[in-house]
């Protein structure tokens, strides 16, 4: 059997969520002599405008019952849909069953994710989820030979432009092209769902496990220019680059959204203090906490200055005109906050291509979700790190105990560790990361390559002494051996923050007494591959 190239539209079955420029397109398709369709809140929304629409109970015989969950799961609309025109027993079967033909079907499903995402009620959410709409679209996809299927607003745009281009017709190839998108649509929308009820019964990993998301820009290539790659917003809404509002800049990259999530995340941890991060390569390379926003980015760009060009900026707080003025003396890629007020943004926009990302709020780092990563053949899942350590929770080891600012240093550098790629060593004081060692196969390695860039990071500023004299260092997993903490206490590090938990511990333990540092245990690892 041939599938025919361009068929014609006769009758379209409307049923929207989303009713936004409904009456135009409606009246586009009465002025191509096509027979409307449309069910309760659509359907009233078209006869209020004047527009002839049929209800599909008429063609079903049946009424919307069960407020609204049952009205169009119906042979009569089904077979319309599936029938196909081609087949002799399919035409039959219609016929003998006075199942009309829907050519075009323009259905955009119950809002499911933006409820969820407003925080409502387990059986609001319920409620929320569509029925009808997805076996439809399903159905119209599977018959796309004979008929064209429309999500979105943009869908039934194309559609119209072709038909009034094609005499009522549309082309087999729009039709296949709207029929993959129906069936992605649908795919991320059960993915929304099952992903939202495992959640609501445990926080475990359920036997199946679907991702979906809805497309928000293609972007020029991947990390690398011969990979092809595009931006999803999927899951959980949650403050960061999926919600950012892009206020002046170039298109931001593959590599541009991964830094910027890398930086914004990690500046999302500190909810109480002010706090500036540059990242390079998904690796902060400087981190400051400051009185004000632009004391915490003088201090970030001081803690590696090298570094900082070319980089990603992310604070929690509203950036102002004399941050901004200070943003504007360095190539930077990207810069992202919560908000900025108007002068700042005037003085920014000097930069033309400087790419500035507006959240709108923080991501909370308490938060609970769910990250995926792929591997040969499947998926690797896991809860996102929102692992927390408070002063309460740490455990001193050594003779010397820690005084408060000392633990003040300790937590900061922690939690920069947190957000470095594993093995990784982070030197902190005063607020601010003074070297950081990621990514070694060595941890003692790591420990020497913080301390190498903390001697680079004090030629460049033309300090006396590295300024890892004195400061803290944190280690996002246990030292197997002494040699580690060594690397450490040599930098001139005086505290050290652990996870603890090696079968050689106590030998840990008694080189950092011996060396006359503190150490404190946190129970808690922080891998990050």
């Amino acid at each position: 059997m041939s599938t025919p190239d361009l068929v014609p539209v006769r009758r379209a079955l409307i049923s929207l969520s989303d009713k936004e420029g409904l009456e135009d397109r409606a009246r586009r398709l009465i002025a191509l002599n096509v027979e409307i369709l449309s069910t309760g809140g659509t359907l009233h929304a078209l006869q209020s405008a004047g527009i002839a629409a049929r209800d599909v109970a008429d063609v079903t015989g049946f009424p919307e019952m069960m407020d609204g969950r049952l009205k169009t799961l119906h042979p009569l609309v089904h077979g319309g849909l599936l029938g196909r025109r081609n087949m002799d027993a399919d035409r039959a079967s219609m016929v003998a069953h006075n199942i009309p033909e829907i050519d075009l079907l323009f259905v955009n499903l119950y809002p499911f994710e933006a409820t969820v995402s407003a925080g409502e009620e387990f059986e609001t959410c319920i409620e929320n989820i569509d029925i009808g709409g997805p076996a439809m679209l399903r159905a119209a996809a599977k018959n796309h030979p004979f008929v064209a299927v429309c999500v979105d607003n943009n869908d039934a745009d194309s559609v119209l432009d072709a038909m009034e281009a094609n005499n009522a017709h549309t082309s087999l190839d729009l039709r296949k092209a709207l029929a993959a998108k129906a069936y992605a649509r649908t795919a991320a929308y059960d993915a929304a769902v099952s992903s939202w009820f495992a959640d609501q019964i445990a926080n475990t990993a359920p036997a199946f496990r679907a991702f979906g998301g809805q497309r928000l820009s293609e972007l020029r290539y991947g990390e690398n220019p011969h990979q092809a790659a595009a931006f999803y917003a999927a899951g959980k809404e949650r403050a960061g680059v999926s919600t950012a509002r892009i206020v002046q800049g170039k298109a931001l990259s593959y590599n541009n959204l991964a830094d910027a999530d890398a930086a914004f995340e990690l500046a999302g941890e500190f909810t109480e203090q002010t706090a500036c991060v540059i990242v390079k390569h998904a690796n902060p390379c400087g981190v400051a906490l400051g009185v004000t926003v632009r004391e915490a980015w003088d201090k970030a760009l001081l803690a590696d200055p090298i570094s900082a060009f070319g980089g990603i900026v992310a604070f929690n707080r509203p950036i102002d005109s004399e941050t901004a003025d200070g943003l504007t003396k360095l190539f930077l890629e990207v810069i992202i906050a919560p908000d900025a007020d108007d002068a700042a943004l005037d003085i920014l926009s000097r930069k033309s291509n400087l790419r500035v990302m507006l959240t709108g709020a923080m991501p909370d780092p308490k938060q609970t979700s769910w990250t995926a990563k792929t591997v040969a053949g499947g998926l690797l899942v896991q809860e996102r790190d929102h692992g927390l350590v408070a002063r309460e929770n740490l455990k001193v080891v050594t003779d010397s105990k820690p005084d408060d600012r000392m633990v003040d240093d300790l937590l900061f550098a922690w939690t920069v560790c947190k957000h470095v790629k594993s093995n990784a060593i982070v030197y902190a004081k005063n607020g601010m990361t003074t070297g950081i060692g990621m990514g070694q196969t060595s941890r003692v390695e790591a420990a020497k390559l913080a301390a190498r860039k903390a001697v680079e990071i004090a030629e460049t500023n033309e300090w006396n002494r590295p300024a890892t004299q004195g400061s803290a260092c944190a280690s996002d997993a246990f030292f197997p051996f002494a040699d580690g903490l060594m690397a450490a206490v040599d930098a001139g590090a005086t505290s050290v923050i652990q996870p603890g938990g090696s079968v050689r511990d106590e030998d840990v333990i008694k080189a950092a007494n011996e060396a006359g540092i503190t150490m404190v245990f946190t129970g808690m690892r922080h891998f990050r591959h």
